[in-house]
Order: structure tokens, then sequence, then C-alpha cells
């Protein structure tokens, strides 16, 4: 995924967003951490770039590891639905949610060691063929990109959806 992952955080979020608010979580901060869960683990990017100077797959970090994140979900899980006031446990959750969704989302068409660290064995659904240069226009004009702007419409139409409704009925 090149573009997706923060719409797909978005769009997770805001259909999850009923069930949590029943216990108690608000929207705007919900929002918050779930884009915030969906982009973080590329925040390894930084460390690709300006320390390993792109020397290892940035998918081979730590961040994007589903361990971490299965067990992020886990203990966030456990929290929630041990808290009486669920609030914060409501963001912990939906923030590792949408950063194991984004293990999915690159294993569409990217590698993933899913058994990291445990097996050094990257995972992907299906292959881009390296046709092009720059590399970036293999990925643009292979058919998965398709599915990433299927996700951006997706949650510009629920965003688009909410600012309609908000005009139609302003809070005051």
């Amino acid at each position: 995924m090149i573009i997706a992952h923060l719409p797909a955080g978005y769009v997770l979020s805001k259909l999850l967003f009923p069930y949590f608010e029943a216990r108690g979580a608000i929207l705007k901060p919900f929002l918050w951490a779930g884009i915030l869960g969906a982009i973080t683990p590329d925040l390894d990017m930084l460390y690709f770039h300006l320390v390993d100077h792109r020397q290892h797959h940035h998918h081979t970090y730590f961040t994007h590891f589903p361990i971490v994140w299965a067990s992020l979900l886990l203990l966030s899980l456990i929290w929630f639905s041990a808290a009486r006031i669920k609030i914060h446990a409501a963001l912990a959750t939906i923030f590792s949610i949408n950063g194991f969704i984004h293990m999915f989302l690159d294993s569409i068409v990217g590698d993933i060691w899913w058994f990291a660290p445990f097996i050094d064995k990257p995972f992907a659904f299906f292959t881009v063929p390296a046709l092009y240069k720059p590399w970036w226009l293999n990925f643009v004009l292979h058919w998965s990109f398709a599915v990433e702007l299927a996700i951006v419409l997706w949650a510009f139409y629920l965003l688009r959806r909410q600012s309609g409704v908000q005009q139609k009925y302003p809070i005051t």
C-alpha cells in the first residue's frame, strides 16, 4: 500500500465507532487514534532513510512485525474489557486494530514477515512485477492500486457524508 493506509484507518474507525460510542468513546479522539494507528507502522521509514540508509527492507523492522500489533491489540482488548471507564482503552484498541490492519494491507502486494522474529520468511498475496522505472510506477500501474483508490474514495465518501450531516444539522 502506498496511499491507502490513512484512509483505511479512517474507514475502519468510522465503521467501528458506533460500537465504541456505546461504551463511552468520543468521535474525534477515536478517529485520530485510529488514523494514527493506521500509519504508525510506517514511521519506520524515518529510520529506513535517515539511519539505515535503505540497507534493509523497512518491513523487517519491529514496527512491521504482526506479533507486535497482535500483542498490542490483545493487551488493549483485555484493558477494554476490564476497564470501568473505557474511553482510553477504546483509543488504544482502535489504534492497535488499525496497526494490525496495516499489516494485512501491506501483505496484498508487499512482503510482510508474518512470523517474525521467529521465522525469517516474507509473505505476500500477490507480486508486483518490476517492469517500469521509477519503482513506484510498477505499483501505480498494477491492479492493486485500484484497491487503494477504492479505499481512498470510500474514506472520502464517509467524510463527505459526515460533512453533509453536520451542515444539515449544525451543532450549536
